[in-house]
């Protein structure tokens, strides 16, 4: 099986052009038409390289860019009808690539071979990187979903989880509980903050975590919460 792409375009005519060429190409090709749905993608599969739009329905293209950089590194070509030289140095700050409408197909194929062969390179990873150690007994396997609290096995439920992943793997940095609810529940906004405060509740709870001396997930207040655990 050929290497696999997500591409997020809403223009159908560019999408279908663009998927049919990069099929041929033996790439395997997921094609999402809105910014959300191709983050829904992004989670439920395993990707090389993304293509994203910059003006999407739903969730803008920089939006969707800053999502997927919350998990991975992987190549992401931003493509877009923008050309001005600020909105490439604006586009470029998520994506590590931009591309403006028209494009050449051929230059699209080198650019994301070029790419592939970097992240492959970069991607050749030790093992024990699928695992995290922190202090005061966290250990959390990444490949297996296996969360262990001074040598005890947490179950944790797979949005708590998917919480602690973004947290801990963005250490320090602070998540708004909209930016929280639009990762993990994959939808576009958030009138009520009561789902994201559950499953922190939740999550700290199992943790053995306080909110007044966290070792793990810190309250800023007005703003959201960060991860502070130190990496032993």
């Amino acid at each position: 099986m050929g290497e696999k792409l997500l591409l997020i375009e809403d223009d159908i005519a560019i999408g279908r052009i663009v998927k049919d060429t990069l099929t041929k190409e033996g790439y395997v090709v997921t094609w999402a038409t809105t910014g959300l749905e191709g983050l829904a993608d992004f989670q439920a599969d395993e990707f090389d390289l993304v293509l994203v739009d910059w003006m999407l329905p739903e969730m803008d293209g920089l939006t969707v860019c800053q999502n997927i950089r919350w998990q991975s590194e992987l190549p992401i070509i931003m493509i877009s009808a923008r050309r001005e030289e600020a909105d490439k140095v604006e586009g470029l700050q998520g994506a590590d690539d931009y591309l403006a409408k028209p494009f050449s197909l051929e230059e699209l194929k080198a650019r994301i071979a070029s790419h592939l062969r970097r992240w492959h390179r970069y991607n050749k990873k030790e093992t024990d990187e699928d695992r995290s150690f922190f202090e005061y007994g966290l250990n959390i396997n990444w490949q297996k979903e296996l969360v262990t609290l001074k040598d005890g096995e947490i179950t944790l439920t797979q949005k708590e989880f998917a919480l602690l992943k973004l947290l801990a793997k963005n250490p320090n940095q602070t998540f708004t509980k909209e930016e929280l609810y639009q990762h993990i529940w994959q939808q576009a906004g958030l009138e009520d903050t009561h789902t994201v405060t559950v499953h922190i509740k939740a999550l700290r709870e199992k943790l053995k975590d306080s909110v007044k001396t966290p070792h793990f997930i810190q309250t800023v207040w007005g703003k959201g919460y960060r991860f502070i655990g130190e990496p032993l």
